[in-house]
């Protein structure tokens, strides 16, 4: 998991927002309410020219109003620019089929045994780095320390790899080593076996939150304190890679530059050279119409697709997607003792329906229809539609009801006092709303919750005085405590199986609302225990999760959105199919620049 740049969702000006209609079963009245998308795009595209320029430059913009971070390994990874930007050197431990079932020919091969409660793992023979050395069992097994280190800077640890045996005790430093990890042949050898006390369901798919899907270099990293990595020049200056291509060069925060890896194991890559340049987001369909890029990794601007849709030299290539947006509270904190979160009964947002009144001041599905011209919706779920056996679409929404908004903080205690209401206990109540900056459409929505929630009666102020810049943002909520942001927005891009403990779970870092049940916990581990095995039971589990964390008001989901980009015409191999696992090395040109 990791987050991502604010959705772009809110237009120019600001509206008064009229109500929806209850959710229908109908699509047509689900579209028309903001609720589904209506467009539908390819998720392939092949310039069929025989001729190919493939000693030229693929050009790639990374549209976002802030600068990457810079950091090169996935295990330290928190944003998904930093994924973005370095894409053409990212490989995955593991090849997936159309359903996301683990299968041979990737860097590795995987073995489950369900009565042995053990994933073994074997490493393809020619796997190297970009400096040419072999691929190894350490690197498979080295970022699972990364990632439990009790100093690391790692986010990725999630409650569900304590089914890893010895993970917990490493994690909590009670061990020097994760005793269920284990290198039959060495630390160079090729295979690793990995014992678990419980036995999931998940390990079947790719990008589960069990069982860490990629590799770092040991060798290469060996000597740097794992706390001290993020910083390091292996990761920040001179990183190597074992995908299909190395990096040329960088200017940090801006851009990044490549070229073919010659020791990569799978499918040569064609192009010869790609740059990935940050781009302002203000300037998507001007970037655009001037040819200077073949495509977005960061994916199109739906507010801007009228004015693409113009453009005859580009075609609209996506899917649907998994990641989302969201407005969450903050309701605790992070115990670093215990590596646990920990929600605080005197937190300022602990009332529930302080929670869900803010939520029914707002119109978001009107929002989506009115902004994102089909692309968007406004959904009922943090689990996205694209996992159908495990979606939930009888969960419900917070739809527009002012009135229903008033009487719960009435109900709650929350009396007005003047112009603004106050704390049950009498004493005033100022909420502080974190948001991130953007174009001026996104701005204009995050205002627009703050015209909302003042009209119920709340006193609510941007933290910080106005939006901030992203990473800003997202240094202050990373903390084990802040009290800068009561409320704030974000957005998560997610893995490829929908586990979702990894944000949500008791000891996710990702979980910085740190809202934490009994309940939260028992419907997340069922989702993994042994009867999860039984698949109709593991989608109960999903699908009452999902009402669950609707009806808490902790995280609610208020954007997703097809996953598509504008591609140039002079681009053959284009493939956002899940089945696409050589996409780098896939593609072509067909002329020296962006047509």
């Amino acid at each position: 998991m990791k987050m991502y740049k604010k959705w772009v969702v809110a237009g120019l000006t600001m509206f008064s927002a009229v109500a929806l209609a209850a959710c229908s079963n109908s699509d047509n009245s689900d579209v028309k309410s903001g609720f589904k998308p209506s467009v539908k795009m390819a998720e392939y595209y092949d310039n069929t020219s025989s001729t190919t320029y493939n000693n030229g430059t693929l050009k790639v913009a990374e549209f976002n109003t802030s600068p990457f971070a810079g950091i090169t390994s996935p295990t330290l990874q928190a944003n998904a620019e930093d994924g973005d930007v370095y894409a053409p050197g990212s490989v995955g431990l593991f090849n997936t089929d159309a359903k996301n079932h683990i299968i041979d020919g990737g860097l590795a091969n995987l073995k489950l045994d369900k009565k042995a409660m053990t994933a073994t793992i074997t490493i393809n023979p020619k796997a190297k780095w970009s400096n040419g050395a072999k691929v190894t069992a350490k690197d498979v097994e080295y970022p699972y320390e990364i990632i439990a280190a009790p100093d690391t800077t790692s986010q990725q640890y999630s409650d569900d790899m304590t089914a890893i045996k010895g993970m917990a005790e490493f994690h909590a430093g009670k061990a020097k080593t994760i005793s269920g990890i284990t290198m039959p042949k060495g630390e160079s050898g090729n295979e690793v076996v990995i014992h678990f006390s419980r036995f999931a369901p998940a390990l079947k798919f790719g990008g589960n939150s069990i069982m860490w899907s990629g590799v770092e270099p040991y060798e290469y990293f060996k000597g740097v304190p794992i706390s001290k990595l993020a910083a390091s020049k292996q990761v920040r200056k001179d990183p190597i890679f074992a995908g299909p291509y190395k990096l040329a060069k960088q200017v940090t925060g801006e851009s990044t530059s490549w070229v073919p890896n010659k020791y990569y194991y799978g499918k040569k890559a064609k192009i010869q050279h790609i740059t990935i340049q940050v781009v302002n987001e203000n300037n998507f369909i001007s970037a655009l119409k001037s040819k200077q890029y073949d495509f977005a990794i960061s994916g199109g601007i739906s507010t801007q697709y009228p004015q693409l849709k113009q453009l005859k030299d580009y075609k609209e290539v996506g899917t649907m997607g998994t990641s989302f947006g969201y407005l969450a509270f903050n309701l605790g904190h992070f115990d670093t003792k215990k590596q646990v979160n920990v929600m605080d009964k005197s937190s300022k947002m602990y009332n529930i329906n302080l929670r869900k009144a803010m939520l029914y001041a707002l119109d978001i599905g009107a929002l989506r229809k009115k902004f994102n011209n089909g692309l968007a919706w406004y959904p009922n779920s943090l689990i996205s539609p694209y996992y159908t056996d495990y979606y939930n679409s009888k969960s419900p929404r917070y739809t527009l009801d002012i009135k229903k908004a008033e009487k719960l903080l009435d109900d709650a205690g929350y009396k007005k006092k003047g112009k603004y209401r106050v704390q049950p206990n009498g004493k005033p109540l100022k909420i502080y709303f974190g948001a991130m900056s953007g174009t001026p459409a996104s701005e204009a929505q995050d205002n627009y919750y703050v015209q909302q929630w003042r009209k119920i009666g709340l006193d609510v102020e941007f933290a910080g005085g106005r939006p901030m810049e992203m990473n800003k943002f997202y240094s202050i909520l990373e903390q084990p405590k802040q009290n800068q942001m009561d409320v704030f927005e974000g957005g998560f891009s997610v893995n490829s199986e929908p586990t979702p403990t990894g944000i949500f779970g008791e000891g996710a870092a990702f979980n910085m609302g740190h809202f934490v049940t009994a309940k939260n916990t028992e419907l997340l581990t069922n989702m993994n225990n042994a009867k999860s095995w039984d698949d109709k039971y593991r989608q109960k589990q999903f699908k009452e999760w999902q009402t669950y964390m609707q009806e808490q008001a902790a995280y609610v989901p208020t954007t997703m959105s097809l996953s598509w980009t504008p591609v140039n015409t002079r681009v053959k191999g284009y493939d956002a199919r899940p089945t696409a696992t050589e996409f780098w090395s896939s593609l072509q040109l067909t002329a020296k620049n962006p047509e």
